[in-house]
């Protein structure tokens, strides 16, 4: 095992580790081995919620919003943070802490959503590290280890595998669903310069598809999305009830927003339909803004000559 400052050549995703922190983690792989085991027994139980610091990815974010019965505009106002992702301003999201930095779904007993506790709480103290390097076309995953004084879990006698760990803990569904993601993250940090700043209705449309599952959906199922994309009615059926299937659509659509592929077949000349109308709108608005200037114009004349009979 090496550290991950001699990694070179590379750009990564981030650290999923739930809190910042000071120590500097080690590089492992998936048969290397890690001891370590949590429960409610030891005597650091809570602590490492007592100071969270925890990234969101989108599977994490349906989980939640699911589990607390919120749709997923309530649950982002509720319990999110936004970041930046990147320096050009990619939105990122942490869960929301009380002022002393724990989390809010924290209780005496423990984790109040454990069933469905985000990716980062899932490896802990393990963690995710994708990487790619600016030479290569795909990304590597590694994974990390952090030892922190204040966790007692590495006391316990149980030893196993990081690879067993992830499986005993459910994060190998979690980064399944994230990949694709994680992906287009990478794959916009490495191509840096060369697409440039994303314009701001990009910025918005990765936000809602990455995090804002339902307001994405009422866009998707929108008369003018509708119009403009050749998805079939099955799929569109699928969209309508199954998070999972819409969420992986949205990465698509971002592939096609950020980096130009054609990842979403568009109706024939549903693009010039489109200009067309906006045409039509803009010139309606021109109009009528010309209409109303000159009523005002008329109106400030009527009153001036009102104002000179006063006199």
């Amino acid at each position: 095992m090496s550290d991950i400052d001699d990694f070179e050549d590379t750009r990564d995703f981030s650290f999923e580790l739930p809190h910042s922190s000071p120590v500097s983690p080690t590089r492992l792989e998936l048969d290397d081995q890690l001891k370590f085991r949590c429960h409610r027994g030891v005597s650091c139980w809570n602590q490492c919620c007592s100071r969270a610091d925890v990234t969101l990815a989108p599977y994490d974010i349906i989980r939640l919003k699911n589990s607390t019965g919120m749709d997923s505009t309530e649950f982002l106002k509720a319990h999110t943070v936004p970041f930046e992702l990147d320096m050009h301003g990619v939105p990122g999201l942490k869960l929301r802490t009380d002022d002393s930095g724990a989390c809010l779904f924290m209780k005496e007993e423990g984790c109040s959503v454990y069933a469905d506790r985000p990716t980062a709480c899932r490896y802990y103290p393990s963690g995710l590290l994708s990487m790619k390097s600016i030479s290569e076309s795909t990304d590597e995953r590694h994974f990390l280890l952090i030892k922190e004084e204040h966790c007692k879990g590495h006391d316990e006698d149980q030893l196993q595998t990081i690879g067993e760990y992830r499986k005993a803990q459910g994060v190998e569904e979690y980064d399944d669903l994230n990949l694709e993601w994680y992906q287009i993250i990478l794959k916009k940090k490495s191509t840096g310069p060369s697409i440039g700043k994303p314009s701001d209705m990009s910025l918005q449309m990765f936000f809602m598809a990455s995090y804002d599952m339902d307001r994405f959906r009422r866009f998707v199922m929108s008369d003018a999305f509708i119009k403009m994309y050749d998805i079939n009615d099955d799929e569109y059926a699928e969209f309508e009830t199954d998070d999972i299937a819409l969420m992986k659509f949205g990465f698509k659509l971002m592939k096609q927003v950020f980096f130009g592929e054609l990842t979403v077949k568009e109706r024939e000349g549903a693009w010039e339909e489109r200009v067309k109308e906006r045409k039509e709108i803009l010139e309606f608005r021109k109009q009528a803004e010309i209409a109303e200037h000159d009523r005002k114009q008329d109106a400030a004349r009527k009153a001036s000559l009102d104002s000179g009979k006063d006199e």
